[in-house]
């Protein structure tokens, strides 16, 4: 991308969106965030709202009409917005239909008619279902989500995959193992806090602990998304990004536990093998083809957990 682009970012006031939005504004690009601020936070972006080459839009990504207009003269489409809660699809099926799939199509109709080609989407690691091969390679499949909120990202790629050859696109897909750090606003780490906050003595663990997954520093997760763009230009590039190892949810409880100075908390558990309908218990997804191409994650699992308990702490993001 070069340096003075127009670019929009879709869900730029949220947690990835907003690291996203500072890389950029630092390489000196012209930032327009769009965001319905249902789950963004003004406190993430309100340093740039004196910059000149940053603007805000409220808007929501159902309103057609309202995204047309955002994309008049953009040359670059970050699309970081939807709902991330994957538990919640299984109480509520249409959640994930329109704030993911239907807000995703309405995007590219506004890319479409707008003459807007190149679009870099953060899809999940839970459009492969649950996997026999792991680390999971981008070439994995076939891909059977199990989850509401997996199906939806896996349309959402089809969509973009599709617009992209019909309409002469040009797409970055990412699929993402966990992603943490500061500006978290949920997730297990998240949890874990308010929970102790709560009760010091107790901590309630979702299914049986054993769960063993990836999980990456928001940083260096930008690190890559940035490289990947600069770095391969196919039609269509799509790759995971995530650590080259795993944590358990024991684990992860432990370090949570060290970075609030607690002792002695029992743990108890829901039972299970998996934390909620739609938890995939074991993730790791394979990055040789980002190390191919020249890039790797330099924290573990652990010391990005650690350093997201840290700046909840600190931040007091967590009530």
């Amino acid at each position: 991308m070069a340096a003075k682009n127009k670019i929009l970012v879709t869900g730029g006031a949220g947690f990835i969106g907003s690291h996203l939005v500072d890389r950029l504004i630092e390489k000196g690009g012209q930032v327009t965030v769009f965001d319905n601020m249902s789950s963004g936070k003004m406190e993430f972006i309100e340093k740039h709202l004196e910059n000149p080459d940053f603007t805000l839009i409220k808007g929501d990504l159902l309103n057609q009409e309202a995204i047309e207009k955002a994309c008049k003269g953009i040359d670059f489409i970050f699309h970081v917005a939807a709902n991330p809660d994957v538990k919640l699809g299984a109480s509520d099926t249409r959640i994930h239909l329109n704030q993911n799939i239907m807000a995703t199509y309405n995007l590219l109709e506004a890319m479409r008619k707008n003459n807007t080609e190149k679009i870099a989407f953060t899809s999940t690691s839970t459009v492969y279902g649950e996997a026999s091969i792991m680390p999971t390679p981008e070439d994995y499949g076939p891909l059977i989500p199990i989850s509401l909120y997996g199906a939806s990202k896996l349309a959402c790629e089809a969509l973009i995959t599709s617009y992209s050859h019909t309409f002469d696109m040009q797409a970055w897909i990412f699929r993402f193992a966990n992603i943490v750090g500061p500006r978290s606003t949920h997730g297990i780490t998240v949890d874990f806090v308010k929970k102790l906050r709560k009760n010091s003595n107790l901590l309630e663990i979702l299914g049986d602990g054993k769960q063993e997954k990836s999980y990456l520093h928001v940083l260096e997760c930008i690190d890559a998304i940035l490289f990947v763009i600069e770095n391969n230009k196919e039609k269509v590039n799509i790759f995971n990004i995530g650590s080259e190892d795993t944590i358990s949810v024991i684990e992860i409880g432990k370090a949570v536990i060290e970075e609030m100075g607690l002792s002695n908390v029992k743990f108890t558990y829901t039972g299970g093998n998996r934390g909620w309908k739609g938890d995939v218990p074991r993730m790791r997804l394979g990055i040789e083809k980002m190390k191919n191409l020249g890039w790797k994650p330099v924290y573990t699992s652990e010391r990005s957990i650690r350093e997201t308990a840290r700046a909840l702490l600190d931040k007091k993001l967590v009530e």
